[in-house]
């Protein structure tokens, strides 16, 4: 037997104050059944859930018994009781409520789809729903950005590590671990690397230690939409301080020079368990490859601690590297591809873009066959532009591998005379990944028809 649905929902307890609280709701919509003498009815609560998505338990329910067909009505106090949102009121009365032929009822409007009077009030009122709710929105941001300009932490989000939030005083205020956060900047300023800060200071992760580094509120201020303000929480370091560990990371991310004999550093993978792997002194016989997995300096690493793979001695995977770059070497350069920009391209690809979306807009507006024809054949230049930019992207692709192949003559001529930042640059300007399992090799490229070579180390 088919039943009334009656909707509830309340997203805060300040809602009872006007009206709104889910007992009085369920007051008056028990009411108008009594009047209607509707007997069979069953309430759908959703307490504590915001009105401008549909991400909420009692609706999905709902929804799933009027597809069942189950529901022959839908019953609410108010209609943004149903949702804040045009959109989804919308699509919940014509693609959800009609088509299973379920009426929907608000009291409050005195609507009723059961008729065209209360089908033309829906998308009216609904209007004036989102816009109060955009308007709260407006006011809270507003609101928010003002209260940043006063030095006023904004809340939300994490607070930030070396701090406590007093919500008493809507500030930051220093706690235990302040003084670790001073010692990371401190000992970085030292020459000390963030693997070794955070295992010295008991830190699960490394990248927190950057994330420290990086955070500006450390030093007093406030970032809130991009833009700086004077904060009024205490400073844990200074500004001098923070600007020189900046000069320092930036630095340290510019792309090193390679260390000597280290030809693959940064290329090399596990076969079993897929970890970096890395040059590791071995006695008297040179460096040995082995993976992070096995090495427990760095746990953020590690992929399997039981990994099998046993590594494998440097000096074998370089040669067969080298022996295979002298093969490709032999390889004839392609011809030149297209010499139109990719800039021009892109530019292209984003008026098109733009003359979409206002197409679209005015189309929105009211529908007419011209701009159908229009936003057809701006579809059509949109496309051909999409085009355009994949075939210049693909001629700069063809580009990098002629240079690329054009370097690897170098191999075999006069690679002996190249210095190790040299080989290194020519290594990598060919070779995307090299994946280690014991003394199989495969050596992945990056050059077109290159393929995948497979070898042994043994």
């Amino acid at each position: 037997m088919k039943h009334t649905a009656l909707y509830l929902r309340v997203s805060t307890e300040a809602q009872a104050d006007e009206g709104y609280s889910l007992a009085a709701q369920a007051e008056k919509l028990e009411a108008y059944c009594r009047m209607k003498g509707i007997a069979q009815f069953r309430r759908y609560v959703d307490g504590g859930f915001s009105g401008s998505n549909l991400t909420r338990p009692a609706i999905t329910e709902l929804v799933e018994a009027i597809r069942g067909g189950s529901v022959e009505r839908v019953v609410v106090y108010k209609l943004d009781r149903l949702s804040r949102s045009q959109k989804d009121t919308l699509y919940l009365i014509e693609d959800v409520f009609l088509p299973h032929g379920v009426d929907f009822v608000s009291i409050n409007e005195n609507i009723d789809t059961g008729s065209p009077y209360g089908r033309a009030m829906i998308g009216i009122l609904s209007a004036f729903a989102q816009l109060e709710r955009e308007n709260i929105f407006l006011r809270t941001r507003m609101g928010m950005v003002e209260r940043v300009k006063q030095g006023f932490w904004p809340g939300g989000g994490k607070i930030p590590f070396g701090y406590d939030y007093d919500a008493a005083k809507g500030i930051l205020v220093p706690n235990s671990d302040a003084d670790i956060v001073r010692e990371i900047y401190a000992r970085y300023l030292e020459g000390q690397s963030t693997g070794r800060i955070a295992r010295e200071l008991g830190l699960k992760y490394e990248h927190l230690v950057r994330q420290i580094l990086l955070r500006e509120s450390n030093t007093g201020v406030i970032v809130y939409r991009g833009e700086t303000y004077p904060g009024r929480h205490e400073p844990l370091v200074d500004k001098e301080t923070f600007a020189r560990v900046q000069r320092r990371l930036q630095r340290k991310d510019k792309p090193r020079a390679a260390s000597s004999g280290k030809l693959l550093t940064g290329l090399l993978v596990c076969g079993h368990c897929g970890a970096k792997m890395r040059y590791q002194k071995w006695g008297g016989a040179g460096d040995k490859l082995v993976c992070y997995s096995r090495d427990k300096s760095k746990p953020h690493l590690v992929h399997d601690a039981d990994c099998p793979n046993r590594g494998v001695m440097a000096r074998q995977v370089e040669a067969v590297v080298i022996r295979d770059l002298a093969r490709l070497a032999a390889q004839p350069v392609q011809p030149r591809g297209s010499k139109t920009a990719p800039a021009e391209c892109r530019r292209a690809l984003t008026h098109a873009q733009r003359k979409l979306r206002r197409l679209y807009e005015l189309f929105a507006e009211g529908e007419d066959d011209t701009l159908r024809d229009a936003i057809a054949q701006a579809r059509r230049e949109y496309s051909r532009a999409e085009q355009a930019l994949a075939q210049v992207q693909q001629a700069g692709q063809q580009e990098e591998q002629n240079a690329a192949r054009q370097a690897l003559q170098t191999v075999g001529t006069c690679w002996d005379r190249l210095d190790d930042t040299e080989k290194q640059t020519l290594v990598r300007a060919c070779v995307q990944k090299i994946v280690l399992q014991n003394e199989k090799i495969e050596i992945f490229y990056g050059i077109e028809n290159a393929g995948t070579a497979h070898s042994s180390a043994g």
